[in-house]
């Protein structure tokens, strides 16, 4: 799991590396050439990695149950290159983030590739359900296949879940469901879109980028061919998010940067919530430990006092009233406050 440099997401989670759709602006294919290493080399070593039949009957597929190493000792991110490979080690990575994030599944790849197993994709979105406290973006050229694995009842429709389709043109296809939260990510932007012409209009939220880098035929896309998808956007109710690749074309002043609902909610692990939440002993709310008042309690002096409760400011100001003791001001109390025989003994 790294740390995300796409403005969209927080994290990029690649169980699959590799892709066979053959784009001449991919950029991930130009990244597993520089940590690669010797792609001849590595096929050599058999006995670290399985071979499994492609779901399109093409070439065969890699399976890495542990991390390859070099011949250095250190790790192989993409030891065959751009070749489809399943990281099963890293099937365990949405468990140790401990606060919920918006995970882009599959950055270095195409998730629902024809050629990816059904068994690999059912894996991963077992793996995202098991772990609800993350939402999980995927995007793919082959919409066909959403389809298809919804069809066989395997497509979560879990609020969390974030199928998107990527287009570069209008005539690409596109996923479009009622119950599956859906999104485009026009990019790289190779044509005008008016997309309030485009049949079945109706996803939750739209990406538009430009291409990057320095190929030759790179396609740089007007003014006009983003404000039209954000007039469009803005008619219909969308929110539209506009990458850094659009500032030098529509300028600083007039990105856009909206985000669904769904997305801007941060959850957190039941663990951590355990660590950061407790009950008032009198009302029973279920609140922040750091908004309560830390009961603590000694029996004997020089002893450590020991925590024994939490209570809500409310119930703590009626306790102190109750006793006849003076109300501290809240406002200015330490996170912490010792009620109980303090320094006397007994």
């Amino acid at each position: 799991m790294n740390r995300s440099k796409i403005e969209w997401c927080d994290h990029t989670w690649n169980p699959i590396t590799g892709c066979r759709h053959e784009c001449p602006y991919c950029y991930a294919r130009t990244m597993t050439a520089r940590f690669a290493g010797d792609v001849r080399l590595n096929k050599m070593a058999k006995k670290d990695y399985l071979m499994v039949s492609a779901a399109d009957g093409g070439e065969d597929l890699y399976v890495l149950d542990s991390t390859m190493l070099n011949e250095t000792g250190h790790p192989l991110v993409y030891p065959f290159g751009f070749a489809p490979t399943l990281h099963r080690y890293r099937m365990d990575i949405p468990a140790k983030l401990k606060m919920g994030k918006n995970i882009f599944v599959g950055a270095m790849a195409d998730v629902f590739g024809g050629w990816v197993p059904e068994e690999w994709i059912k894996e991963i979105i077992d793996i995202c359900r098991a772990y609800p406290i993350h939402n999980y973006l995927f995007l793919t050229k082959n919409p066909e296949r959403y389809e298809r694995i919804d069809a066989a009842g395997m497509l979560s429709a879990d609020e969390n879940m974030w199928y998107g389709s990527t287009l570069t043109k209008p005539e690409d296809r596109c996923f479009v469901s009622n119950t599956h939260n859906t999104f485009w990510s026009i990019e790289p932007i190779h044509a005008p879109f008016q997309i309030w012409e485009k049949d079945k209009f109706s996803p939750d939220w739209i990406i538009i980028g430009a291409e990057t880098g320095n190929r030759k035929d790179r396609i740089i896309p007007k003014r006009e061919w983003i404000e039209d998808i954000v007039s469009g956007c803005d008619k219909e109710g969308i929110p539209v998010f506009m990458k850094d690749s659009l500032i030098p074309i529509v300028g600083q002043e007039n990105m856009r940067r909206d985000f669904p609902k769904q997305l801007k909610h941060s959850r957190i692990s039941p663990k951590i919530k355990k660590k950061m939440y407790d009950t008032c002993a009198e009302c029973k709310a279920h609140l922040k430990k750091s908004d309560m008042i830390t009961l603590l309690a000694r029996s004997k002096r020089g002893e450590q006092p020991k925590q024994f409760g939490f209570m809500c400011r409310e119930c703590f100001k009626t306790f102190c009233k109750n006793l006849g003791l003076d109300i501290p001001k809240l406002e200015e109390l330490a996170e912490s406050i010792t009620i109980g025989s303090g320094d006397n003994d007994g």
